[in-house]
């Protein structure tokens, strides 16, 4: 397939991503000026697993659209309008639109701060028309749907650029606006469609009306034209168009920093710089980043940081106008009292176990409080990579300082038994555990049955070894460990007597 000509001239780097750490990446193709994070949202989005180009893969969503809306009697360049909203970052729909399957309620989401024009002013006529886009495509691509989830994203960047406080009322008016826009011109559209094949549902007037005034030049004025002309709708196509949706693949493809209507938590991004939304504020307020490093240090706030009850009040001001909203955030709780943490004492008695779990050698070894009571635990690896030997020493230490802390060997042993991954097999050297799903699973088995007691614990089907670290590749099967007699090395320990003669 050739490469759209919306596309020619845009300088494209390649490079391998993946939607997943545990995936094969894949070579993709995507505008030189986009982050990584745009990579493996394409990786995820594309069908297949092979290389995928940006505008090739648009092109295989967007010309079925494009043909049905030339054959329904709309404009011919449909197919543009869609490829200019992806250029710009400006849209993009959901997984199931990109892969061509089918999907009860597809979604599109639109990206706030794309719509801040070179003047930094938002460009609310074609914010309204992406709204409108985005109902035709879906439509077209998924016509058995009669539930839409055409959503908006980012809007803290968005307050961020036009350096108004996502806690203010401003910045409510703002997105009771856009809201607004959003609703009305979804409606439009859903009644137009609704004219070229049959209405669904009757068009109430079911939102209220947007604010009279806002901060953004314009935006006032294009929410109550939308609510005017959605007046006018008789019947609607669908049974609901509009949502407030979680972060997905298409969030970042666009960019998105923040999810739906969400603020930003932290002004740092996930390399642990300033985040696009932190920089567009402080050039907003023509504030450098050593001006707002100076203010931070003087104890002053450079870059507000919003919480949940902040959210909680956005959430109120848009719900009204969206049909599909996400649960209102609500405060935590108190967070519970942490036991404080008992030491262990300088000497302190435990055992070493040596077994054999799938042919790979591993000792268990614990530290005990006075009177018995488990405190700590170390799982010794003997040829496994370092990165694994390293990950199970950090685990160990983990759950040892929860042991300190109170909480109970049986909520441990709940958890990590029936752990599955390998290595995983026969157990041998251990008369407690036959067999085990996991090192892990092991481990917890044996410490259940020797510090609980319990030998309830079914049996789980084992499945063929995977080998796991750097030295599994030249593992070779142990010989068969010596057992001992005793079902237990505490019993062992507790059977030798120290004894004295008074003198």
């Amino acid at each position: 397939m050739k490469t759209p000509r919306s596309w020619h001239g845009v300088r494209l780097r390649r490079l391998a991503a993946s939607a997943d750490p545990d995936m094969d990446e894949r070579d993709v193709a995507l505008p030189a000026s986009w982050d990584d994070t745009a990579a493996a949202g394409l990786a995820a989005l594309a069908p297949g697993n092979g290389p995928v180009s940006l505008p090739i893969a648009a092109e295989t969503w967007i010309r079925p659209i494009a043909e049905q809306a030339v054959q329904a009697g709309m404009e011919p360049s449909f197919g543009d309008r869609l490829h200019w909203l992806l250029q710009l970052r400006r849209g993009a729909p959901s997984a199931s639109v990109w892969q061509r399957r089918p999907d009860p309620n597809p979604g599109f989401v639109l990206n706030l701060p794309a719509f801040i024009d070179s003047a930094g002013i938002f460009d609310c006529a074609a914010f309204a028309e992406a709204v409108e886009t985005a109902i035709i495509a879906l439509s077209f691509a998924a016509p058995a749907s009669a539930r839409l989830s055409v959503s908006m994203a980012d809007l803290a960047g968005l307050l961020c650029t036009l350096g108004i406080d996502y806690a203010s009322d401003d910045a409510r008016q703002i997105a009771r606006a856009l809201a607004a826009i959003l609703r009305g011109r979804a409606d439009i559209a859903s009644g137009r469609l609704a004219r070229l094949k049959e209405a669904i549902r009757p068009a109430p007037m079911d939102w209220p009306a947007p604010p009279t005034t806002t901060a953004v030049p314009g935006l006032a004025e294009a929410a109550r034209a939308a609510r005017l002309q959605a007046l006018a709708v008789e019947g609607l196509r669908h049974i609901a168009t509009t949502a407030i949706t979680a972060a997905g693949p298409a969030e970042a493809l666009l960019g998105v920093e923040t999810a739906g209507i969400a603020p930003a938590f932290s002004p740092l991004s996930g390399t642990g710089g300033l985040s696009k939304a932190a920089r567009a504020w402080l050039a907003a307020k023509a504030m450098t980043a050593e001006e707002a490093l100076a203010t931070a240090i003087g104890g002053g706030t450079a870059i507000p940081v919003h919480g949940t009850a902040d959210h909680a009040l956005m959430h109120d001001a848009v719900a009204p106008f969206i049909e599909a909203m996400p649960a209102r955030p609500a405060e935590l709780g108190r967070p519970l009292p942490v036991a404080p943490r008992r030491d262990l004492p300088a000497r302190r008695s435990g055992y070493t176990q040596k077994a054999s779990v799938g042919g790979h050698k591993l000792y268990v070894r614990t530290g005990e409080y006075e009177g018995g009571a488990l405190g700590e635990i170390f799982i010794a690896l003997h040829k496994e990579g370092p990165a694994f030997r390293g990950l199970m020493d950090n685990f160990a230490h983990a759950v040892s300082i929860g042991l300190q802390h109170g909480v109970p060997l049986a909520a441990f042993v709940e958890a990590f038994t029936f752990t599955r991954f390998g290595p995983a097999g026969t157990v041998e050297g251990d008369p407690a555990v036959r067999q085990a799903t996991s090192l892990l699973d092991y481990a917890f088995r044996h410490l259940a049955a020797n510090y609980l007691g319990r030998s309830d614990i079914p049996e789980a089907e084992i499945e063929e070894p995977d080998t796991v670290g750097q030295g599994a590749r030249d593992a070779s099967p142990l010989l068969p460990l010596e057992l001992p007699a005793e079902a237990s090395p505490r019993a062992r320990r507790r059977a030798l007597r120290v004894i004295s003669k008074a003198g």
